[in-house]
């Protein structure tokens, strides 16, 4: 069986006799839409949407972070007002 991430589900159909009212309804949560009972897409709110990018890019960005703070020691100090 297939792990939904939401308590929010629509069969595709469904779906595409009024997709407005799907969005309406849902507010702000996310609704899995299905097919043939498994779930061909998730349909979220733009928030939602750009909160996950913001948190993926903040994933992919922290090693490199840590790494550049590691190593500081060598890290050169540049007066801003002569450059």
């Amino acid at each position: 069986m297939e792990t939904l991430f939401t308590d929010l589900t629509i069969s595709m159909s469904d779906f595409k006799k009024n997709p407005a009212k799907v969005l309406r309804e849902a507010g702000d949560r996310p609704v899995a839409v299905l097919n043939h009972n498994k779930a061909a897409f998730y349909l979220i709110e733009p928030g939602l949407y750009e909160t996950m990018l913001e948190d993926l890019a903040d994933l992919r960005i922290t090693p490199l972070l840590r790494t550049r703070l590691a190593e500081r020691d060598k890290a050169v100090e540049v007066d801003i007002d002569s450059v």
